[in-house]
């Protein structure tokens, strides 16, 4: 299932994982805060379907889940380690697995970079700054199974 990143119960959705109280949405927006609760609600079930599908299509476990953050904690079955799905609204639905890579040599390097900062970004955690993407992954996936807890 594909998010409407461009929607605007998405944009809502995005305003109260940032931080923003449903009554500060409705004031911003010029809705009801019961338009809010109703669009929050949809995008939360939208949300946790993504990431449910995101994890059978990849065979991973669910262990945790958290529509209201945009993240899921679980297993992969094939490759036997662990899995991090989140949404992110400038990358979409994205799957990491834990694993020790070769930043240096991958044509990705940039990618994942960008990746680490903007979501590390989108979800205000501060993160240090290497040369190596998987020093700065496991450092944030680190913080956002914290959030989990």
């Amino acid at each position: 299932m594909l998010l409407p990143t461009g929607d605007k119960q998405f944009a809502l959705w995005v305003m109260r994982r940032n931080g923003t109280a449903n009554i500060t949405i409705a004031h911003l927006l010029g809705i009801s805060r019961q338009a809010v609760s109703r669009g929050l609600q949809h995008m939360d079930e939208k949300v946790g379907t993504a990431l449910r599908d995101m994890a059978i299509a990849n065979q991973i476990l669910i262990e945790k889940i958290n529509a209201e953050q945009g993240i899921l904690l679980g297993r992969s079955i094939p490759f036997n380690t662990a899995a991090i799905i989140f949404v992110s609204s400038k990358h979409g639905v994205q799957v990491w697995y834990e694993h020790d890579g070769d930043c240096g040599s991958c044509e990705r390097y940039n990618e994942c970079i960008e990746l680490v900062w903007d979501y590390a970004s989108e979800l205000g955690i501060k993160i240090k700054e290497t040369a190596d993407p998987t020093a700065m992954a496991e450092e944030l996936f680190a913080r956002v199974k914290e959030i989990m807890k």
